[in-house]
């Protein structure tokens, strides 16, 4: 089922913050702030001006795009703050993820580390609770998330985790197919794969 364009105003972006990323992640993470901007989609995010979270802050500002960061204060330093968006200060993990979950509609998440990765586990837990029905959009270059899939596949297969949990969630391949996908929303039941957008 489609969302309408009233019931998506703010979307969260998890992503890597480190400079070292491949310079086409860096380029993708600036191309959708580009398009959200333009879409009239507000930008959630970390708060921090290095890797993919900072390139996406940038391209959402510079295209007159709005933008809320939230950093917990013991990283700002570390992450850079971006002075130039508005940001929140926390004080801790918790409330950023809060935060990140009360201001917004929708998520996307771009290729990331092990703080991207702990950012997914629980949004898709609290889905699996039927604690939110937000579109989760993930962006997946070469199959940078294949590995994940596979083991959520893994626990399906155990029996640990229903299959319809592999329906919470679209992925795709393409920056420019993001925001039609958030839209979209995930079909009810469909594997990722099934569900992607080619």
């Amino acid at each position: 089922m489609g969302r309408s364009p009233d019931s998506l105003k703010s979307v969260c972006v998890f992503c890597g913050s480190s400079d070292a990323a491949a310079p086409e992640y860096l380029r993708a993470a600036r191309e959708l702030g580009q398009a959200l901007a333009k879409a009239g989609l507000r930008l959630v995010y970390g708060g921090g001006g290095v890797g993919l979270m900072g390139a996406t802050a940038r391209g959402a500002h510079e295209a007159g795009g709005k933008v809320l960061g939230v950093i917990p204060d013991f990283l700002i330093g570390k992450e850079r703050a971006l002075e130039i968006v508005e940001h929140v200060v926390v004080t801790s993990m918790h409330q950023r993820k809060q935060l990140f979950f009360e201001e917004s509609d929708g998520f996307v998440i771009l290729p990331g580390g092990i703080g991207t990765l702990e950012e997914i586990i629980e949004l898709l837990s609290w889905r699996r609770l039927d604690l939110h029905a937000m579109p989760v959009v993930f962006y997946n270059p070469d199959d940078f998330w294949g590995p994940l899939f596979a083991l959520f596949q893994h626990t399906v297969d155990a029996k640990l985790t229903p299959p319809a949990f592999m329906g919470a969630w679209t992925v795709v391949d393409r920056v420019e197919d993001i925001i039609p996908a958030l839209f979209a929303g995930p079909s009810a039941g469909a594997s990722p794969m099934l569900s992607s957008v080619t």
